[in-house]
C-alpha cells in the first residue's frame, strides 16, 4: 500500500504533466492564431494592391476601343480648271462684319492668275507645306497671302475635324468657335467639274461668296458640291501630320450640325510662312 509521500508524490507528477499539456495546448492556440493573422495581413495587402492596380479606374484594356478611322492614302489628281482664267482678274474685298482679330484687307484690283506660291504652316502638331495655285483662284491666294503676311493666323486653333463622310480639318477662325473671320468677303471662285480629294486646299464658306479666313484641308473623302474654291494642295509630308491628328479622333461637338468635333489632338497655328 502507498505512503503519503509517494501518493503525494504521484499527485505531484500528474499535476506537472497537466500543466505542461495546457502550455503545449497554449502554445499551439498561440501558433495557430498568429498564422491566422499573417494570412488575413497577406490578404489585405493582396487586396489593396489589386484595387489600387484595377480598382479606381478600368485598366487600358478595359477601356472602349477608339473608333477606327479610315483615311486613303492615294492623293487625289492635281485640281485644274477645264479653262484657264484671264490674267489678270479683278478682285474685290468687300468689308464684313468685324474682324475677330486686326487685319487690313488686300487692296482690290488686278492680281495675276499665274504661277503658285509655297507656304508653310508651322503647327505644334507638325509642318504642313502647301502649293497655292492662283491658276484655281488668284483672288484667294492673293487673300490667304495677305493674312500670313501680317500674322493673322498666328496663335490659332483648327476648331473642326470631320472624320468619317467628309474628311477634313478646318482652321483660320481666331475665335476658335468656327464663326470667327477677317472683317471682309470675297466671292467664290468655283468652277462646275470641281470635285474633292485628298490633298486639296479649300475655302470654308456659310454661303455663295461668303469667303473670308477659314479654310480647310482635306485628307480623305469629300463628297461635296462644287460650292468651296479650292485654292491650292497640301504636300504628302503635311497630309501625314493630318492624318495623325485625325486618328486621335475628335469630341463630336459637331456631329448635330456640320458633323464633326474639335480635334482631341489640337493643333495650333505657330506661322504661316509665304514664299511670295
Amino acid at each position: 500500500m502507498p505512503s503519503n509521500e509517494q501518493r503525494r508524490q504521484a499527485a505531484k507528477r500528474k499535476l506537472e504533466r497537466q500543466m505542461q499539456r495546457r502550455e503545449e495546448q497554449a502554445k499551439r492556440r498561440r501558433v495557430i492564431t498568429i498564422g491566422a493573422t499573417i494570412v488575413v495581413v497577406i490578404a489585405i495587402v493582396v487586396g489593396v494592391f489589386y484595387f489600387s492596380r484595377s480598382g479606381g479606374e478600368p485598366a487600358a484594356e478595359q477601356q472602349p476601343p477608339q473608333p477606327q478611322v479610315n483615311i486613303p492614302t492615294e492623293l487625289a489628281p492635281p485640281p485644274a480648271r477645264p479653262t484657264p482664267l484671264a490674267d489678270p482678274v479683278s478682285c474685290t474685298y468687300r468689308p464684313d462684319g468685324q474682324a475677330s482679330k486686326p487685319v487690313q484687307p488686300p487692296a482690290n484690283g488686278e492680281v495675276s492668275s499665274k504661277g503658285t506660291v509655297q507656304a508653310t504652316i508651322e503647327t505644334n502638331q507638325g509642318t504642313i507645306p502647301l502649293t497655292l495655285d492662283r491658276s484655281l483662284a488668284p483672288c484667294t491666294v492673293n487673300s490667304f497671302i495677305s493674312l500670313a503676311e501680317q500674322s493673322f493666323y498666328e496663335g490659332t486653333n483648327c476648331h473642326r475635324i470631320s472624320t468619317e463622310g467628309l474628311q477634313m480639318l478646318q482652321c483660320g477662325d481666331p475665335t476658335g468657335q468656327g464663326s470667327g473671320g477677317p472683317g471682309y468677303a470675297f466671292d467664290d471662285e468655283t468652277f462646275p467639274e470641281l470635285k474633292y480629294g485628298r490633298g486639296y486646299l479649300a475655302m470654308a464658306n456659310s454661303g455663295p461668296n461668303t469667303n473670308g479666313s477659314q479654310f480647310f484641308m482635306v485628307f480623305g473623302d469629300a463628297q461635296l458640291s462644287p460650292d468651296y474654291t479650292v485654292f491650292g494642295t497640301i504636300s504628302p509630308e503635311g497630309l501625314k501630320v493630318i492624318d495623325d491628328v485625325a486618328r486621335a479622333g475628335h469630341d463630336g461637338a459637331f456631329d448635330s450640325s456640320a458633323g464633326g468635333g474639335h480635334p482631341k489632338k489640337q493643333v495650333t497655328f505657330n506661322k504661316v510662312n509665304v514664299q511670295a
